[in-house]
């Protein structure tokens, strides 16, 4: 067990910045807590922290196919048909139907970087 571990949060790497920033500015209707332009920004949503990063010149091979990642950004909300509007309000639409899993209803949606979003509700 990681007993020093105080807090957690994700980071995703981009090679646009500022179409990533965008996204999520809009998808959550405000700006990053923290940027520096270029280099960093961090939103604070409902308990995450959602950091994102556009990696040095010098590390970007390390990042080349980071587009393939198994990683999903789960987002439980209130109430799927809105959140699946405002999704396509601000250009980008759930990529598939409402799907009913185990724990609720789910929806997949992607964000400027192909990163997936997981839209559900219990």
């Amino acid at each position: 067990m990681l007993s020093n571990c105080t807090a957690a949060f994700m980071t995703l790497a981009t090679r646009d910045l500022d179409r990533l920033v965008l996204f999520y500015t809009n998808f959550w209707q405000q700006k990053p807590q923290i940027y520096r332009q270029n280099v960093y920004a961090e939103f604070q949503i409902a308990g995450l922290r959602l950091g994102i990063f556009q990696p040095d010149k010098s590390n970007n091979a390390e990042f080349a196919n980071s587009c393939n990642s198994s990683m999903s950004l789960c987002l439980e909300v209130e109430n799927l048909e809105s959140a699946i509007a405002h999704l396509t309000n601000i250009g980008y639409p759930p990529s598939g139907e409402i799907v009913t899993a185990s724990h609720g209803k789910e929806v997949y949606a992607y964000d400027p970087d192909s990163n997936r979003l997981i839209l559900h509700q219990s």
